[in-house]
């Protein structure tokens, strides 16, 4: 399985780095590697002079396709270099998202090989900034296409997700009153101020879902103060909400619990919805996912397929990692979800509840 051609593909785009708003180099790749193979591609700026750029590559002539495959090319920092240790891929993109990228380009190259495709079956994704807000997928709406499903890639443990919960992030600013330690009586602590603020957030009744489960909080980061017998004239936090429900109910929680502290200030940074996918797939286990993803942020009424090798719980940490046995099997898989797309009017599968 070493010499796999997933494997080769998945460690030449592990070797160049692509955190966000860095992902040139591998556009270019994907781009050069793309046309090589005889696909029409184009190199997409997500704006106006932008140097970031999504790829979009088809068969033949006609942009417009049935099928699309997608993954986002970036990375969260730092850089971790590929190597292998028995049947193990480690480093970053491993499974999120280099492995389930490589993985559809492979199953459409075995699918071409095997005669199964046509001129207008088959499109492929690939964006830029999923792992930070998004840019490149809401720039794909520019794109004016339509399709009748799309494979996104992503660490599903080699299951089909039923959906995926919701975000919502948001900045607090803490406005204090710095003093001397000795006198606190003269000043107004920021740094106590967002203690309680936090306090609150993180014990409020949040929403539950059957099939997502609880809503859950976190607050990422913190800042404030500037020495221990000083009080703190300003403090920041940034928090984030992973919503199973209800999210504009969940807005409103917030805000009730900031509206109580003088000198607060809540800033929205953006949120959206808990997805519902479309599962139906026989012989694949399905389950829901707690990260977010891209979906959510292209618009259109396709059915939305999310599955990929590897766990979200490697993603992101210094061990990321995939199995080499379960990429080669994404590869089949996504083969089986294209072709099943294909040899029907409509996707049949799941219908997303309202």
């Amino acid at each position: 399985m070493l010499d796999s051609p997933v494997v080769k593909l998945t460690q030449q785009l592990m070797e160049l780095p692509s955190i966000s708003e860095e992902e040139h180099r591998i556009g270019i790749f994907l781009a050069n590697y793309l046309r090589k193979l005889d696909y029409t591609v184009e190199l997409i700026p997500i704006a106006l002079n932008s140097p970031r750029c999504n790829v979009y590559a088809y068969l033949g002539s006609s942009r417009k396709t049935r099928a699309c495959l997608s993954s986002h090319m970036d990375t969260v920092p730092p850089h971790i270099p590929f190597r292998i240790e028995g049947d193990i891929i480690y480093g970053r993109g491993a499974c999120d998202d280099k492995g389930p990228l490589a993985a559809q380009i492979m199953a459409v190259e075995e699918l071409r090989a095997e005669n199964k495709l046509a001129d207008g079956d088959v499109s492929l994704l690939f964006v830029v900034g999923e792992e930070k807000g998004g840019p490149g997928m809401l720039a794909a709406n520019d794109m004016n296409l339509t399709w009748e499903a799309i494979i996104f890639g992503e660490p599903t443990e080699g299951k089909m997700a039923v959906g995926h919960k919701g975000h919502y992030v948001f900045e607090l600013f803490v406005e204090g009153l710095a003093c001397h330690s000795g006198y606190p009586d003269r000043g107004r602590n920021a740094n106590d101020i967002l203690v309680k603020v936090l306090a609150e957030l993180s014990a409020l009744p949040y929403p539950t879902s059957e099939l997502l489960g609880p809503t859950t909080f976190n607050c990422g980061k913190v800042q404030g103060g500037v020495a221990y017998n000083v009080l703190a004239a300003n403090a920041y936090a940034l928090c984030g909400v992973r919503v199973a429900a209800n999210l504009g109910d969940i807005e409103k929680q917030i805000e009730e619990v900031v509206c109580k502290y003088p000198g607060v200030v809540l800033k929205k940074s953006f949120g959206y919805s808990e997805t519902l996918l479309d599962y139906k797939v026989d012989g694949i286990d399905a389950m829901p996912v707690s990260f977010g993803t891209d979906i959510p942020r292209l618009k259109g009424d396709h059915k939305r397929y999310l599955y990929g090798p590897g766990s979200i719980l490697h993603a992101h940490g210094e061990n990321e990692q995939v199995n080499i046995s379960d990429l080669v099997k994404t590869v089949a898989v996504y083969k089986k979800l294209v072709m099943m797309i294909l040899s029907s009017d409509r996707v049949m599968g799941q219908e997303p509840a309202s």
